[in-house]
């Protein structure tokens, strides 16, 4: 059974993801899944648009760290073990639905979004987008 602390970050990163959607649908994507399992491994995101499959990777935080954060950005969550996991769950999903990714250009983004901790309901401060950020390069 779930404690209500990990009920509440499972709910603010669901959070987090549909703004980072939002953030893809204005960019020219349109979300077709969320929250893909390729075996133990997950995707939050794959949308498709412009000529591309993206896959993302959605980091929330409810500050923006500064220079003395003991945690660093969020994005640097994303290390060599993550950057595998992705890479191993867009390969094993691309080879599952080939015939959906056909013709398409796949791209590995993550997207930070942080949440204003001075709102009393969860409200976007900011939301960072680095596109390209995972790639099969050693």
């Amino acid at each position: 059974m779930k404690t209500r602390e990990e009920k509440n970050d499972r709910e603010f990163g669901s959070w987090g993801e549909d703004q980072a959607a939002k953030h893809l649908e204005k960019q020219g994507f349109r979300t077709v899944a969320r929250n893909v399992y390729v075996g133990k491994k997950e995707i939050d995101i794959i949308a498709r648009g412009r000529g591309m499959i993206l896959f993302v990777e959605v980091k929330t935080r409810r500050q923006i760290p500064d220079a003395d954060s003991p945690y660093g950005r969020p994005a640097t969550a994303v290390n060599a073990k993550k950057k595998e996991n992705l890479l191993y769950a867009v390969r094993g999903y691309m080879f599952s639905h080939r015939e959906a990714c056909e013709g398409l250009q796949p791209r590995i983004d993550v997207i930070e979004v942080y949440a204003d901790p001075s709102a009393a309901k969860n409200k976007v401060l900011e939301i960072r987008h680095f596109p390209n950020a995972v790639t099969a390069r050693k």
